[in-house]
């Protein structure tokens, strides 16, 4: 260990220290950005870098179970990021289905897909479901794996559930109309059944939601952290930890 890593250790239990465990956030959500341009400046591929993200998953997930954590939603993959040359997007999808089976089979969590099955190759798809099912009875952090996914699609996918729903049982549409509310359409989420994200991180410095859990995220607290995802420390995750507990959070009122 060198002496900026024992710094930076003797840092974070300090924070640690400092951190009450009573504020901690249920549900953080987290946008995974800036693996290309990690790579990039340390003279890497793509594919290296978003291997080195998905690396950092199973560090976060540690760090998010000392802490009480319940639920943690992962932005693996974007709907823009099919937009991206195959070269890179078919590693890309490669490195999350390894990924995906490494968190099931892990042992300590319950894996959950948010996101749209059909834009997925078939093989994504079952390695996905395999997940899930596998995982389904186990008692630890919620991760939800963000693959294919977009908050405009998610919106619009529950919307057209809720359609197909009610279609179903003979609903007429003015009935529909009178009853339609948030919390039914919450109901069709990809997260239904879940807590709203108390707490999102994106790393990389950029200070957008890039269309990330729009509809849940209406009363999340956000933390913008400037490294890239690689290179996410604990310490980092902590900063994030104190920050949200330091906020008086009114809901609107």
């Amino acid at each position: 260990m060198n002496l900026r890593d024992l710094v930076y250790g003797l840092y974070a239990r300090r924070v640690e220290a400092r951190l009450d465990h009573a504020q901690v956030p249920k549900h953080i959500g987290v946008i995974l950005d800036g693996n290309r341009r990690w790579a990039k400046a340390s003279g890497g591929t793509a594919a290296e870098g978003h291997q080195a993200g998905a690396d950092k998953i199973k560090e976060l997930l540690g760090w998010c179970s000392e802490t009480d954590v319940e639920v943690v939603t992962l932005w693996l993959l974007s709907t823009d990021n099919f937009d991206r040359p195959d070269a890179e997007l078919t590693p890309l999808l490669g490195i999350i289905e390894n990924t995906v089976r490494g968190l099931a089979a892990d042992g300590r969590w319950r894996v959950h897909h948010v996101g749209t099955l059909d834009l997925l190759p078939s093989h994504t798809q079952t390695v996905l479901k395999e997940a899930e099912q596998a995982t389904i009875g186990v008692d630890g952090i919620l991760v939800n794996v963000a693959v294919g996914y977009g908050g405009r699609q998610e919106i619009a996918d529950a919307v057209r559930s809720l359609l197909l729903d009610h279609s179903a049982k003979g609903t007429s549409f003015e009935d529909l109309a009178e009853i339609v509310s948030t919390d039914l359409i919450s109901e069709h989420l990809y997260t239904r059944g879940q807590p709203d994200p108390d707490l999102v991180i994106r790393t990389s410095g950029e200070q957008r939601l890039s269309g990330f859990m729009l509809w849940q995220s209406a009363h999340s607290e956000y933390y913008f952290c400037e490294v890239f995802w690689p290179a996410f420390r604990r310490v980092d995750f902590l900063r994030a930890l104190r920050d949200y507990a330091a906020r008086h959070r009114r809901y609107g009122g």
